[in-house]
């Protein structure tokens, strides 16, 4: 159902805290642009749960009328599974086309109540799902065994496979063959997983990086393995920044210097300072200073 390269796409905010529609629109319009496959909005790197269960919605429609006929994904990230439930009927009626569904961030769920959870969240949408397997992050491992439980039912159509083990992308295709689509979560593992059968990428820093993230998931495609690997060697001190407790303010801070937006975040979080600031910055200039020519694909 799904495939290629769907960003999941930071939240902009004013200065007074806000939703910033408007730039929004202009970010969302270069990762389409750039050949971008499709939108996941209010994950992880677009601050979901620091998100009222309205504004995900806003931000959906604002994607949905960027995104054209590709398909925009809300992330259903709540606390508890009913509320989980209300907002995946939500997103049903404004006009997303599916759902990346985690289990509760806030309680770690064993593998039975995961399944339960997982199955209540997709019958009240009634949308496409793609489960978002990250126990890094959430603490809840969706093993093979949990992904055997939700098999048969068919509104599972995909996984992000973010277990931070390559491995585990070879036992989904082994187990299961082409049943879910299977996407790599985690953007310095990205070339691995394509290279071992990943047919998606949702990815982090192509919000800064749009055109280098769309190479090489198009040249990896037309078996250019080699061409992809170049610029991926390149683009993985940057990559690496989307593997940290702070994804959010060094992606945001990437697109300030990549793109000329803001890095303005959500309350806990505060914009990087000081000398992690100064590390940042200088990745993302090193890396442009550099920035590789694209081939034609």
């Amino acid at each position: 159902m799904w495939t290629g390269v769907l960003p999941a796409v930071t939240t902009k905010f004013t200065a007074d805290d806000a939703l910033d529609h408007a730039e929004m629109e202009r970010c969302f319009a270069l990762q389409m642009e750039a050949g971008c496959d499709g939108i996941i909005v209010a994950g992880s790197l677009g601050e979901g749960p620091m998100l009222s269960h309205d504004e995900k919605i806003d931000v959906l429609k604002t994607a949905r009328k960027i995104a054209g006929k590709k398909p925009v994904l809300l992330t259903i990230n709540e606390a508890g599974t009913r509320e989980a439930a209300v907002m995946a009927r939500r997103a049903a009626k404004e006009g997303a086309d599916g759902l990346m569904v985690v289990p509760s961030p806030i309680y770690h769920t064993n593998p039975e109540e995961t399944v339960a959870a997982l199955k209540a969240v997709a019958t009240a949408g009634g949308l496409p799902v793609m489960i978002y397997s990250n126990r890094v992050a959430y603490r809840v491992d969706v093993t093979v065994e949990v992904m055997e439980e939700l098999a048969s039912e068919p509104l599972f159509v995909a996984v992000k496979e973010s277990s931070d083990d390559i491995r585990r992308s070879t036992e989904i295709i082994n187990h299961f063959g082409d049943r879910f689509d299977l996407f790599t979560g985690v953007d310095n593992l990205a070339f691995e997983a394509l290279s071992v059968g990943a047919i998606g990428w949702v990815a982090g820093l192509v919000t800064a990086f749009p055109r280098e993230t769309v190479a090489i998931y198009q040249l990896m495609k037309q078996g250019r393995h080699e061409e992809a690997l170049t610029i991926y060697r390149w683009f993985r001190p940057l990559l690496d920044l989307d593997v940290s407790t702070y994804l959010v303010q060094n992606i945001k801070l990437a697109e300030v210097i990549a793109v000329g937006t803001n890095d303005r975040v959500r309350m806990p979080r505060q914009p990087l300072s000081g000398e992690r600031r100064k590390a940042v910055e200088k990745v993302v200039k090193d890396a442009l200073a550099v920035r590789p020519v694209l081939p034609q694909f």
